[in-house]
């Protein structure tokens, strides 16, 4: 069968300590299929005062428990038997991120799962590899830094990757040592909850990992002010970071985001063009288009533009929308009505402002929140659809003619999160990479992670990088030590 069966059981409640809760209000909100419009299941809605018990929990974990007496190597092998247990439920936790998310199950098994094992696997390998300096400073004293962990860390992650960001968050805050109070969205919650299940199975202690689902003008925004948590970690959009940089600056929280973008995607004559087609196709419409990084603008040089456009255009159409539970789907749906809403407007103005539509543009059927895969050229910077983030699965190809003008039109943005260039010219190349003002550039691919390698983005798009020896340094503060010896 190329359908597999939804699963039937999930966690809804509140994770505090080693406690399942419900919330302090009692309250609840629907978690609903997006592939079906259908209520999956009701959650505990979190709160402010459920908050204040995670914030709390949390703290004793860190100054008290046995997680602040733990050796680091150890930290390190319950992060590695955290992977362990993920791996060993993939199937199951692939469907539930499937069914509450809407991206193709075949995504889900061979992206996000394998993604989010090797991530805790990687920081697990980090724990007892982190440490300071001897510093030779004047005088006869003896001077050395450690690097200590920051405490109560304020996790907000989206419903884009929920398990992935869930895992990004938690592979270095743990290797470190600290703990952890995380917000799931909204649209999104079971299977965070599902992996702090499995965290407890793994023995990490009481405290250490608390999850709290709610709404972000609630259980966010009270995340963001309580006094007692240290540093917010937020992905999402980058009108929300700027609210929870105001909200933060009352406790001087430190803060990382990873924000949006609006990445340019720069095709020249001398390409590959199969393999820049593809890449194009890949970079834009992985995960229904609700990628911070997708290749949204896609600039391609004149003298192959039209023959780039039509073979694209053909890409685009083969695409098969359906059941993301089937795993003969390449787009699911889109993850909720406003999300819906929001690509079908865009897609109205794209058209309303002399973009040519050449597939797509509506709704697919009437059931779920589907977009058709949709592809606009004639697309000139001043659109909305090259402005803004769209976050859909709508590709926007936009012409140029050498190498200075593209650079220019590619800074042309409030973002700097991504970028990639298609070329067999080294030199244009490392150009283009050392020009664009992102944080990532990819070179004759797209959408290339790995745990080790550093992401995150210049300008409106984000501070701070998560992955890598680099994603460890925002979940730590450095001590100088100075010894007089007399």
């Amino acid at each position: 069968m190329a359908t597999i069966a939804a699963p039937t059981t999930y966690q809804t409640k509140i994770l505090i300590g080693d406690q399942w809760r419900d919330a302090v209000s009692g309250k609840t909100f629907p978690t609903v299929n997006p592939a079906t419009e259908e209520v999956i299941a009701d959650v505990a809605e979190g709160d402010a005062a459920d908050i204040d018990l995670a914030v709390k929990a949390a703290r004793e974990a860190f100054t008290s428990g046995p997680w602040a007496k733990m050796d680091a190597r150890d930290r390190g092998a319950l992060l590695m038997k955290l992977a362990d247990l993920i791996e060993a439920n993939l199937e199951e936790l692939a469907a539930l991120e499937s069914l509450d998310n809407g991206k193709p199950i075949r995504d889900s098994r061979a992206a996000d799962l394998p993604l989010v094992v090797d991530c805790l696997r990687y920081y697990a390998g980090w724990a007892d590899k982190i440490h300071g300096q001897t510093i030779p400073i004047r005088g006869n004293y003896f001077c050395y830094t450690r690097r200590e962990p920051v405490g109560v860390c304020g996790q907000i992650i989206p419903w884009n990757f929920p398990m992935l960001m869930a895992a990004w968050k938690w592979g270095p805050a743990l290797a470190t040592g600290n703990t952890i109070v995380m917000k799931p969205a909204e649209q999104t919650p079971l299977t965070c909850l599902r992996m702090a299940e499995l965290a407890l199975e793994a023995g990490i202690p009481p405290g250490v990992i608390n999850v709290v689902p709610g709404y972000g003008p609630t259980a966010g925004a009270a995340l963001v002010a309580h006094p007692d948590v240290d540093k917010i970690a937020f992905t999402g959009e980058h009108h929300t970071g700027k609210i929870i940089m105001r909200n933060a600056a009352e406790t001087l929280k430190r803060l990382t985001f990873e924000l949006g973008g609006k990445s340019p995607n720069i095709v020249f004559a001398d390409a590959d063009l199969d393999a820049a087609v593809a890449g194009a196709e890949f970079g834009l419409f992985f995960n229904q288009g609700q990628c911070c990084c997708a290749g949204s603008r896609l600039f391609v040089e004149d003298s192959v533009h039209d023959e780039f456009v039509e073979r694209v255009v053909e890409r685009a159409k083969s695409r098969v929308v359906g059941n993301p539970l089937d795993s003969n789907t390449t787009q699911g749906p889109q993850v909720d009505q406003a999300q819906l809403d929001k690509i079908l407007g865009f897609i109205e103005k794209g058209k309303a402002q002399g973009a040519r539509c050449l597939t797509g543009g509506t709704r697919a059927g009437d059931q779920g929140y589907f977009v058709e895969p949709t592809v606009f050229d004639s697309v000139t910077d001043e659109m909305d659809i090259a402005l803004h983030e769209i976050f859909g699965p709508v590709m926007n190809i936009l012409r140029f003619r050498d190498l200075d003008e593209v650079i220019e039109r590619s800074n042309r943005t409030i973002f700097g999160l991504a970028a990639a260039v298609w070329t067999s010219d080294v030199t244009k190349a490392h150009r283009i990479a050392g020009a664009v003002r992102a944080g990532t550039v990819w070179i004759n691919c797209y959408d290339v992670f790995d745990a080790a390698a550093p992401f995150g983005g210049f300008k409106f798009s984000g501070m701070g990088r998560e992955l890598g020896e680099a994603g460890l340094q925002a979940y730590t503060e450095p001590k100088t030590v100075t010894m007089n010896l007399g």
